[in-house]
């Protein structure tokens, strides 16, 4: 289950080599999260309308491992913007992966951009 987490590593917006085109704006509800797929690796997008914001982090959850993260519940703790898992409620910050709940287990997370209405996703290859 190791080698799983072991491909998702954060990527900061400075260090992005490829954008890769996840869709346009109106293929992801608002709000909500998607799912895409990128060289093997499901990674959840949001539309994080309320604070105008977009989002990307891995989809696998750490702690079950399983792939729901997309199907989780936004919100914000202390203005920082959070995905909570639908299967155990454990939160992670958007912004740099971070568990809220004070345990061990991070998220990779991964910078998005809006071009003409069509969502890019960052990566290093």
């Amino acid at each position: 289950m190791e080698n799983i987490l072991n491909q998702y590593k954060t990527v900061h917006s400075t260090d992005v080599k490829i954008w890769f085109k996840a869709g346009k704006i109106t293929d992801f509800s608002t709000n909500r999260g998607g799912c895409i797929k990128y060289k093997g690796k499901q990674i959840a997008v949001f539309n994080f309308s309320r604070r105008n914001e977009w989002y990307a982090c891995q989809n696998v959850c750490p702690h079950k491992m399983e792939m729901v993260l997309s199907r989780g519940m936004l919100g914000s703790t202390e203005d920082i913007p959070k995905i909570a898992c639908p299967m155990h409620k454990k939160t992670f910050s958007l912004v740099d992966g971070s568990n809220l709940n004070g345990d061990d287990l991070t998220i990779a997370t991964y910078p998005v951009k809006i071009v003409d209405n069509e969502v890019f996703v960052g990566f290093l290859e």
